[in-house]
C-alpha cells in the first residue's frame, strides 16, 4: 500500500482540497511554493501512464478548478503541473 493510499484511506491525515471517485488532492506538508497541491488518483499505480484511458482524461479536468483556485488565492499567473512516474 503506497503512502498516497494510507492517506486517502485516512490511516495517514492530510489537508483535503478536493476528492472525488478517482482523485484526490491534498496540500503537500513540504510545499515548494504557496499552495502546492498534489492530485493523486485513487487507483495505485507506479506509472502515470499505466493507468486506464478515464484516468488520464479526467486528472486534469480535476485539477483545472483547483488551479483555478490557487491563481486566484495567491495572485499568480500561472501554475505548474508536474507528474513524477
Amino acid at each position: 500500500m503506497s503512502i498516497f493510499t494510507k492517506i486517502i484511506a485516512g490511516e495517514i491525515p492530510s489537508y483535503k482540497i478536493a476528492e472525488n471517485d478517482r482523485f484526490y488532492a491534498f496540500l503537500d506538508i513540504f510545499p515548494c511554493a504557496d499552495g502546492h497541491v498534489l492530485v493523486v488518483p485513487k487507483q495505485e499505480t507506479d506509472k502515470l501512464f499505466d493507468l486506464p484511458a478515464e484516468y488520464l482524461d479526467g486528472i486534469l479536468t480535476f485539477a483545472q478548478p483547483i488551479a483555478k483556485a490557487i491563481e486566484k488565492a495567491f495572485g499568480c499567473q500561472r501554475v505548474n503541473i508536474m507528474t513524477v512516474g
